[in-house]
């Protein structure tokens, strides 16, 4: 990537940082609603456990938080790159993976078995070949529709 994506990455990823932690309270919230008990559960049970304290906790969610927002929103310029749908997915996919699957297995947000592991990266892939098709069939889309205007002034 060149020195103006860069630059381009580091500013959407100072935005980024309070919409993770937007995200993140947000999730929370829907979290402690459908529990129903009247509790609001600020972070998962076993991250308080690990870490001895409920207050500890919330500061390290809210420190990944911000560090997930960033990297997500940063990550956004490779989606401008000059590159193919392929190189652009897989790079997105591996940058967004370097920092989910640590912070997800670190905050309790999978389970710490090798199925859980394997269930978060194959849903991972599952996103990724979503977002892959959806985009091919958009360009592909475009190129037809750009094909058929040439032949027509043709």
């Amino acid at each position: 990537m060149n020195t103006q994506l860069w630059k381009k990455a580091f500013q959407r990823a100072l935005i980024g940082m309070p919409i993770g932690v937007t995200i993140s309270t947000v999730i929370t919230i829907i979290i402690s609603l459908c529990k129903g008990d009247g509790h609001y559960y600020a972070v998962v049970p076993a991250l308080t456990a690990d870490l001895g304290s409920e207050s500890c906790a919330v500061l390290i969610q809210f420190l990944c938080s911000l560090l997930y927002g960033a990297v997500f929103a940063g990550a956004s310029v490779i989606w401008e790159a000059d590159w193919s749908l392929t190189r652009m997915t897989v790079t997105h996919l591996l940058v967004i993976s370097l920092i989910t699957l640590p912070i997800a297995w670190f905050m309790q947000w999978m389970k710490h078995t090798l199925s859980g592991f394997l269930l978060y990266i194959g849903i991972f892939l599952a996103i990724y070949l979503t977002i892959w098709i959806i985009e091919y069939t958009r360009m592909r889309k475009g190129v037809d529709d750009l094909n058929r205007k040439m032949r027509g002034n043709a």
